[in-house]
């Protein structure tokens, strides 16, 4: 697995796109971009791309973490 380049949430933009996801996740982005077209992954559309608001992906972490 490949190291996060982010040492905290407060580092994040506002909204993530594909690449920051890969960044901060530490994954491929083959697997980045089939996690945003996952139906539970806080996803918005604009336009042609898919960008991840700061907040929910910070939940979604949080959810997927507490297992």
């Amino acid at each position: 697995m490949k190291e996060s380049v982010y040492k905290s949430y407060d580092e994040l933009p506002l909204f993530l796109n594909a690449d920051t996801v890969v960044k901060v996740l530490g994954i491929a982005p083959s697997s980045a971009y089939e996690l945003m077209h996952e139906k539970d992954f806080p996803t918005l559309k604009i336009g042609n791309r898919l960008v991840v608001p700061k907040e929910k992906f910070i939940e979604w972490v949080k959810v997927h973490t507490e297992k």
